[in-house]
Order: structure tokens, then C-alpha cells, then sequence
């Protein structure tokens, strides 16, 4: 069922669509094809950070549980080279780099609802050739669907006229326990490896192995202050493999893909103002934990790192699952 939710900055109708399975319920709106919010039975608060207003989401709360793309996370210099030719993005995060796919973003637009049914939906986007400088029109798909084990399972598939990179993501943020931050949480991921960055967040050139530094989680632990990289994986060929589990107050999040990379943040610059989140309440520093299946960073600029160059006649595919379960602490 679509109910409406706002108007856009253009004055179009935002709907918003609930899907449910599992024991699980979760809210999707057509803007951004964003995820409002995440429910399990029991448990009253939602699982994920959301707004309960456009204005949230045109402003402190832009990134939260959208599709960012046409390439998630960041690109170096504002620029990239496709087939010979350079393109200018935009500079959108301290007129140095390209962040989210710069500022008309997937989650800056109006996607448009298709498919629903009872426990799935499916959104469509045409990004135009040179919109926010990326090369070609790109067709998009976002469906989500929840599973008889209530799990939320994600496909983004993407095809161009002309080449591209196209590396989308999920960017939700996750708070399991309802408390205004992090502390309670702790943290596993199977990566051996993460990718170092430099002061603008730009993967320095090669992994490192994560073996005696900060962002070791190969056993569960606490969050780290420092935590914002991706971490590599190992998925052959589709395969889902898995990226992290988090956990908090009695529940695990399990999270699986076939990307290559996660990159997990700690939400330390999270600052919502006067404008509340899910309860009613504003959301600050580490209010939540982003979980982003992505190719690596920087990828145009890197021919080394696993590449999301996008050809014509090519469908990318891309899949990542959230699964909720409880546990006995």
C-alpha cells in the first residue's frame, strides 16, 4: 500500500510503501529510495535511524537509509577519466571530492514505485547523461524484499548507453539498542584487510592487513572512535559472503554481500539539530552505525582495485541482506 508523505523540492508527491515478512516490517519511501524505518516483532523503536518528515531528509538526515550512487562513497579531485575522456563531478564535500554521487545523488531524487507487493517493492530511477557529471544515461533499480526469516534482502542493478562507473550503495544507519549511542554495540568482521585513507578520506593506494591496528574485528568488540574505511572482501562470482554482524541488546545484525567492500562509519559527525528522528528525539554524534556494501573507494582513479566500470549492454547487479535474529547475551 502507498501513502503519501511530502512533496519534493519540485513539488512532486513522495510516497512511502510498507512492506512486511518474517516477523519483520519495514517502511521504504520513493524518495531516495530510502528505508525509513525497520521493525521486528517485540520490539517497539525501529532498528534503523530515520525522519518522519521531508524536511529531515532534504536536510541534516540526507544520507539516512537512501541508495547513494551513481557511485557511493568518494571520488578524488572531482573528476574522472572514462574511455579516454575526463569528466567534472561535483565537488560536493569540501570542494575537494565527489561524495554519494555529488549533489543530485540518487538520494536526492525522486525514484518511482513498481512491483509491490505484500513483503517487496521495487523502485526505478533514469539518471541523465552528465547529471552531476557522470557520463551516460543510466537506468536503475532498486527492490527490497523481506524473506521468511524476516531478513531484508536488496538488489540494485544498473544499466548505461554509454560507458560509467556505477557502484551504488545502501547507506543505512543502524542502532540496535535505542540508546543515544554506539556504547552498548559491538562489532565483527571477517576482513583480514581495509583500505588506509588520507585526511579527505581517499584510500591512500593498497590494502593493509588489519592484524595490530585499530581496525582489527575479527573477534567482536567495541565500536572504535576512529572507524570510517572499507573493509575487504572476498565474495568469487556472486557469491554473498559475509561483511559484519553487530550486536546490542539481545539482537545481531548479520550482514551479507557480493560486493567487494564494506564501508562501515561510526556516524561520529551525525548531528540532526532541532530536527527529531524516530521517538521524537534529535540524533548526535555515533547515534548510529552506517553499513554500506560498496566497491572500494576512489575506483576510477585506482585501476588496481576492483573495478565498477559499467559498459553498455552490461547489467550490474549488486546484493546485500540484513538479518535481525535475537540471542542470549
Amino acid at each position: 500500500m502507498l501513502n503519501y508523505f511530502g512533496t519534493d523540492p519540485i513539488g512532486q508527491k513522495v510516497l512511502r510503501c510498507e512492506i512486511s515478512n518474517g516477523g519483520t516490517r519495514v517502511s521504504v519511501l520513493s524518495w531516495g529510495a530510502t528505508v525509513q524505518d525497520f521493525h521486528i516483532n517485540g520490539i517497539e523503536r525501529s532498528l534503523i535511524l530515520g525522519g518522519q518528515s521531508m524536511a529531515a531528509y532534504l536536510g541534516p538526515m540526507r544520507y539516512f537509509g537512501a541508495i547513494v550512487g551513481p557511485v557511493a562513497n568518494r571520488i578524488a579531485d572531482g573528476q574522472m577519466t572514462v574511455a579516454g575522456q575526463t569528466y567534472a563531478l561535483d565537488k560536493n564535500e569540501a570542494g575537494q571530492t565527489t561524495l554519494h554521487g555529488g549533489l543530485a545523488g540518487f538520494d536526492q531524487r525522486r525514484w518511482e514505485f513498481s512491483d509491490i507487493a505484500s513483503s517487496s517493492c521495487r523502485l526505478t530511477l533514469t539518471h541523465t547523461d552528465g547529471m552531476g557529471g557522470f557520463p551516460g544515461n543510466m537506468s536503475v533499480t532498486a527492490t527490497y524484499s523481506l524473506d521468511a526469516q524476516g531478513a531484508l534482502n536488496i538488489e540494485i542493478t544498473g544499466e548505461t548507453d554509454q560507458p560509467t562507473y556505477f557502484s551504488p550503495a545502501f547507506h543505512g544507519y543502524w542502532n540496535l539498542s535505542g540508546q543515544p549511542d554506539l556504547v552498548d554495540h559491538t562489532l565483527y568482521t571477517p576482513a583480514t584487510s581495509y583500505l588506509p585513507v588520507d585526511a579527505s578520506q581517499i584510500p591512500i593506494g593498497v590494502p593493509a592487513p588489519v592484524a595490530g591496528t585499530p581496525f582489527d574485528y575479527r573477534q567482536p568488540r567495541s565500536i572504535g572512535p576512529e572507524l570510517d574505511h572499507n573493509f575487504c572482501l572476498t565474495p568469487h562470482q556472486g557469491e554473498m559472503v559475509t561483511a559484519c554482524q553487530v550486536s546490542a541488546a539481545g539482537l545481531r545484525l548479520e550482514v551479507t554481500t557480493d560486493q567487494p567492500g564494506v564501508q562501515l562509519y561510526n556516524g561520529r559527525h551525525i548531528n540532526t539539530g532541532q530536527t527529531p528522528g524516530h521517538g521524537g528525539f534529535a540524533y548526535g554524534p555515533c547515534a548510529g552505525l552506517a553499513i554500506e556494501p560498496q566497491f572500494w573507494p576512489n575506483t576510477p582513479h585506482l585501476p588496481h582495485f576492483p573495478s565498477n566500470l559499467l559498459m553498455p549492454g552490461q547489467v550490474a547487479i549488486h546484493r546485500a541482506r540484513f538479518m535481525l535474529s535475537r540471542f542470549v547475551e
